[in-house]
């Protein structure tokens, strides 16, 4: 069995699939043009490839944009709101926690409801 050199300092062959630094170029250059700018790499490269264009893969076009830094919010989209998970409360003896809700039911007229306002000791659920 031939293992190969493991030596960090051993010279290894660039691989033959690399890109070029004009292929890297075109890359930036596509996402960062106005029709482009804002949208994600998984909205460019099916856009480009209905023109009859493919510069690269989908996972290219990931890999670049995050070398560069440009991968987190495209253009005028928006930040990422978190949303923190809802609070629950546990009641140990009744009237120590109230819970409310507001429905409407459907009544035999059309466009008619009934409001039901419901407040409840969760304590007793």
């Amino acid at each position: 069995m031939v293992v190969g050199d493991k030596r960090p300092s051993a010279d290894k062959p660039e691989p033959k699939n690399k890109l070029s630094q004009a292929e890297r170029e075109s890359i930036l250059e596509v996402c960062n043009s106005a029709k482009y700018a804002s949208l994600p790499p998984s909205q460019i490269v099916p856009s480009l490839l209905d023109d009859g264009v493919y510069i690269a893969s989908l996972s290219t076009f990931y890999r670049m944009l995050r070398q560069v830094g440009q991968l987190a919010h495209r253009g005028r989209s928006k930040v990422r709101n978190k949303v923190s998970k809802p609070t629950t409360y546990t009641a140990n003896k009744a009237n120590e926690v109230w819970s409310w809700d507001i429905t409407y039911c459907h009544s035999k007229v059309r466009g008619q409801y009934y409001y039901l306002y419901m407040i409840e000791d969760i304590y007793s659920r």
